[in-house]
């Protein structure tokens, strides 16, 4: 297993940015916000759970040697979010997206009301009305063995992803208890009480209070807590936080989480990056991005493999290579803000649908830019879908606007691409994806780039952790 280096690494691209030191939870708590997007939560939702985790386990006086694992937890709770949703997208036939954010504010372990609201509101809401009966009918029989493998499969893929970039198996372990409950009714092995980590059980808490104070204000947050104490929720942490949020303090931190968030990382456990963590970090979130679709699987690293080849073919630096692998490894991180029901249509894309893929690469940059010193790779990593003569997406870049390490990234995300199956069709022989992309060259694509892989084609390496 990977191990966290204590290190601190000077991150100087080609270009002269000295990104100065890199701290792992600047680099993680940036990423999280793609997390948020693929569980339908605003951006910044793990950031401010993380300050409502944080200040709770101050409020209850967390043990000091927990407090690192917890913090990492945290961040990194929704790390395995991508690999159900095209399974909940298969069950429920609806959007993914909007089925998760929706689930957040249900009492989902009680039948009543708002479970068959819920059902009604995500369970093919566009087939026919015998098709639509059948299916809801099927939901409700299935209902806790889907549940169960739902979240068995996010939990413990979340875990796997959190000690792949080397974080202990104290924090692997909380992410893997996440969705169970005081009572005995969660997910995935209906832990009971103390049976649940209290790393969990402050998670649990805390992700609940934050999508509800956002969504209906700190009162409806607190209440809910209250309501759910001892079903949810361990009594002992909601009688904390009940006590904790009458001080102001608390919501003025949560509304500032991007910034408190940084402060509140316990010293004695203060990470710093490494070279081979961050290509680790940057591998696991590929790994999150491709488990997004059974279609992209292992795009992220496919595509990184051909940016690579092509990179070293034009006789650039170790440096600008590396820069290169790693915009590669998360161009499509904004992707996860796409429902599976677009991801995974076999039909032609409406407009509407075009207009929201079209988006995923300004979601890319917007994510990517806040990490410190990746600026330059931020802007490659988004201009994975732009052309030379500015027919691409989503700024509409010419030729003169795109540096060459973004011209490699756009070959290298076609070519993958078309070699790969798509709802839509087979997987192109390489011939004719050659033949696609010299057409395509020079008015949209760099020749240099596309001559380059041609030559490097068998010498493709996969990045591996």
């Amino acid at each position: 297993m990977p191990v966290l280096t204590g290190d601190r690494t000077k991150l100087v691209n080609p270009r002269g940015e000295d990104a100065s030191s890199i701290r792992i939870c600047e680099v993680v708590s940036a990423l999280s916000f793609a997390l948020d997007l693929t569980e339908g939560q605003p951006m910044g939702h793990s950031v401010r759970t993380c300050v409502l985790g944080m200040r709770l386990a101050d409020e209850v006086g967390l043990p000091r040697e927990l407090r690192g694992n917890l913090y990492y937890a945290l961040l990194m709770k929704d790390a395995g979010c991508s690999s159900n949703a095209s399974r909940m997208f298969q069950i429920l036939g609806t959007d993914d997206i909007k089925a998760k954010r929706d689930v957040k504010t249900t009492d989902w372990t009680r039948i009543g009301w708002d479970s068959l609201q819920y059902a009604l509101s995500h369970v093919r809401t566009g087939a026919p009305f015998l098709a639509r009966l059948r299916a809801l009918f099927d939901v409700a029989v299935h209902r806790d063995k889907n549940a169960k493998e739902m979240v068995q499969v996010r939990c413990e893929r979340g875990a796997a992803i959190a000690r792949g970039i080397g974080l202990p198996e104290t924090t692997a372990l909380a992410i893997c208890s996440l969705d169970e409950l005081w009572n005995g009714s969660g997910q995935p092995a209906g832990l009971r009480g103390a049976e649940i980590p209290i790393l969990s059980r402050i998670m649990n808490l805390a992700r609940t209070v934050e999508i509800f104070s956002t969504a209906f204000g700190a009162e409806e947050a607190v209440r809910m807590a209250r309501k759910r104490s001892g079903r949810w929720f361990d009594p002992s942490l909601v009688r904390a936080f009940c006590s904790l949020a009458k001080n102001p303090s608390l919501w003025e931190d949560v509304e500032n989480a991007h910034r408190r968030v940084l402060d509140l990382e316990p010293v004695q456990t203060v990470l710093t990056a490494g070279e081979t963590t961050l290509d680790n970090i940057c591998l696991a979130f590929a790994d999150v991005i491709d488990a997004k679709s059974p279609f992209t699987y292992r795009h992220s690293v496919g595509v990184a493999g051909a940016a690579v080849a092509m990179a070293r073919t034009l006789a650039l630096g170790e440096a600008e290579v590396t820069l290169i692998r790693r915009a590669a490894l998360l161009h499509d991180i904004g992707k996860l803000s796409v429902s599976n029901t677009i991801l995974e249509k076999p039909d032609k894309l409406t407009t509407a649908e075009w207009d929201i893929v079209h988006e995923h690469p300004r979601y890319s940059h917007e994510i990517l830019k806040r990490i410190p010193g990746f600026g330059e790779l931020s802007e490659i990593a988004a201009s994975h879908h732009e052309k030379l003569d500015g027919s691409g997406y989503f700024r509409r870049m010419t030729a003169a606007q795109m540096s060459l390490p973004a011209r490699i990234l756009v070959v290298a995300d076609m070519y993958d691409a078309l070699t790969a199956r798509r709802p839509y069709r087979d997987a192109l022989p390489r011939e004719k994806v050659f033949g696609i992309l010299r057409q395509d060259a020079p008015r949209a694509l760099d020749t240099a780039c596309v001559e380059a892989l041609e030559r490097s084609i068998d010498t493709l390496e996969t990045p591996t952790s």
